[in-house]
């Protein structure tokens, strides 16, 4: 390079080289066409597309439109109405503000810019151009008020880029996927798809929670509403709300999860984090939640200014938003209980893999069975009798129970009687727990219901005495980084609070002084520098608890209920009545599911009644 003269790039170059952190393909396109229509206070946008976008790209709003002397402005690079300085940068509350987007693609298509502000139709306007020259040509096009954004021909003139493009089909799933995120952000707002002639999507504007739901059921499934809960928590100066699938509606791939920051849809490692710890107790290995969430926070406390694309975000106070995300979740989830009411009450369809209905204790006030609860130290049941005289005391008279009934006598206890689980009717190879409920039939794993019970009763006591703590005999040194040296320094109250107690003996080295009883022996090390990892990434970190909970599950699976132990109707019914008032019981220790309803109508299906 020696030699070569510094010069400045040629404009057209300029924007084919941002035209490359830009547009992608085409459904970057689209995301930043509908973030521009949705700034500009579009009611209804309609996506008309021809060869999955490569051909034709043409996005239509009814918003306030672009005033005639600024149509060609537009189209110029670093161009923009929606921030004037750096106070406006700090506090960025629309989705585009660039002011890269229109000149990029231009840059890289033949791009035309129809629009009108005003009431009457005479008063629209065309900009063109093509990325041959980036000449803008402006002339009068009858338009209603609004914008028509119309890209012909992406990547005509970087034959490389082009050849990076996928099949049409693989490029419009891209699209699609952008379409849906937007839809989701913007339920108020009406939009429409079309591919090659043919309307694919097209949703109404939704304004009450119903037609929310309802649109969210169009995108994203009927079977993530029925197997999801609503959340909403108000924080104050941060909120959310939103659906997280339950448990046992589980992917084995994270495809269906969407996390919305002042509605601009973000993939970011801090939020992913903080869900997926608040799934680690009662999700299955490998698998991956469903979630629908918007978060609300005040525009100065985040950054979105950190990726071309916007889709990564940066927290000013990362570990309080981390902090806030996982206790929503972690309480949502934790509060799942089988009831009545919930999601729907509806039986599990075979494919669906998942408990019957739920309810939340916001929703649904307290069971209030008061039933005595089992004896894990002594590693069983026990009270039969005092069972029976708990439900005596609770429904005025021993209830009949199916199993109890003369031959031939078919009359259960009546509705209002049973319990969400219902009564036990017998046991299955020593295995599972038939009940009979309002709905129909209750199957239930006994082992994995008794574990997740004693589990959550030992991380109660644990909890409710704090972590006990043991000094090393011998001090244990550990080399790390001056930045993990100096985070171990900073966070020292927050790491003893989880047991740690650390020294720094150097910019480079640390002392393990102190760890929970229940972590004595090898691995130290590795958990530390996880420990520590996590306070570098996330300012907070469960590892800790999570070595603990898995010390915890360890004990629970061992102290449960074994498969061929034989149970009374009493000691079966003492089960389901602890699963009733127990926390996430609808998954064991290890995220598979406890129960399951078979509904009446399930039923006769699998007896093809009613045909």
């Amino acid at each position: 390079m020696s030699g070569v003269r510094i010069q400045r790039l040629a404009t057209r170059l300029a924007n084919q080289i941002a035209a490359g952190e830009v547009v992608e393909r085409p459904a970057s396109v689209i995301k930043e066409a509908l973030e521009n229509s949705l700034d500009a206070g579009a009611s209804r946008i309609d996506v008309d597309l021809e060869g999955g976008g490569i051909q034709l790209m043409r996005i239509r709003d009814d918003g306030g439109g672009i005033a005639t002397e600024d149509l060609a402005l537009a189209l110029a690079r670093h161009a923009t109405s929606k921030i004037s300085s750096i106070d406006d940068l700090e506090a960025v509350a629309t989705l585009g503000f660039r002011g890269e987007a229109l000149a990029s693609i231009a840059s890289v298509s033949r791009l035309s810019l129809t629009s009108n502000s005003a009431d009457s139709v005479s008063a629209g306007m065309t900009a063109t151009t093509e990325g041959r020259d980036m000449a803008v040509t402006v002339s009068p096009a009858p338009h209603p008020r609004g914008t028509t954004l119309e890209i012909r021909d992406l990547f005509y003139n970087t034959p490389a880029r082009r050849k990076f493009l996928r099949t049409e089909k693989t490029e419009l799933g891209h699209i699609e996927e952008v379409f849906k995120r937007q839809a989701l952000a913007r339920s108020d707002v009406a939009f429409t798809l079309r591919h090659n002639g043919k309307t694919l999507h097209s949703l109404m504007p939704a304004t009450d929670p119903i037609a929310r739901e309802r649109r969210v059921a169009m995108i994203c499934g009927s079977a993530f509403m029925e197997q999801s809960v609503a959340l909403s928590r108000d924080g104050g100066h941060v909120s959310l709300q939103g659906w997280v699938g339950l448990p046992t509606f589980s992917r084995s791939q994270a495809d269906l999860q969407y996390f919305f920051v002042n509605g601009r849809v973000i993939r970011d490692k801090l939020v992913t984090h903080a869900i997926k710890q608040a799934y680690r107790d009662v999700l299955f290995h490998g698998r991956h939640p469903a979630y629908v969430l918007f978060l609300e926070v005040d525009p100065a406390v985040v950054d979105v200014n950190v990726h071309p694309t916007k889709h990564e975000v940066r927290f000013r106070e990362g570990r309080e938003v981390h902090s806030f995300i996982f206790s929503t979740l972690h309480r949502s989830l934790a509060e799942l209980r089988p009831g009545n009411s919930g999601t729907g009450g509806e039986a599990v369809s075979e494919d669906s893999g998942g408990a019957g209905s739920w309810s939340t204790p916001p929703q649904q006030p307290g069971m209030g069975l008061g039933l005595p609860t089992t004896d894990i130290d002594r590693g069983g049941f026990s009270g039969n009798q005092a069972n029976v005289a708990s439900l005596t005391r609770l429904y005025g008279t021993p209830p009949q129970r199916p199993g109890d009934a003369a031959a031939g006598d078919t009359q259960g206890p009546q509705d209002a009687e049973v319990p969400p689980l219902g009564f036990a009717l017998a046991q299955l190879h020593g295995i599972y727990i038939l009940a009979q409920n309002a709905q129909g039939l209750v199957l239930v794993d006994m082992h994995a219901a008794h574990e997740r019970i004693t589990y959550e009763r030992l991380k109660r006591m644990r909890d409710e005495d704090g972590i006990k703590t043991q000094p090393l005999l011998v001090p244990q040194t550990v080399a790390l980084s001056a930045r993990e040296v100096a985070t171990a320094v900073e966070m020292a109250d927050a790491l003893q609070a989880l047991g740690l107690v650390l020294d720094a003996t150097g910019d480079e080295q640390l002392l393990i002084r102190e760890v929970p009883i229940a972590l004595m022996g090898d691995g130290l090390e590795a958990l530390v520098r996880d420990v520590l990892s996590d306070m570098l990434n996330f300012g907070t970190s469960d590892r800790v608890a999570a070595h603990e909970d898995e010390i915890l599950s360890t004990m629970a699976c061992h102290g449960s209920v074994r498969a061929n132990r034989r149970l009374t109707l009493p000691e079966m019914n003492a089960l389901l009545r602890d699963m009733e008032l127990t926390e996430r019981s609808g998954q064991c220790n290890h995220g598979r599911p406890t129960w399951v309803q078979l509904g009446m109508t399930d039923l006769d299906k699998l007896f093809l009644r009613g045909r």
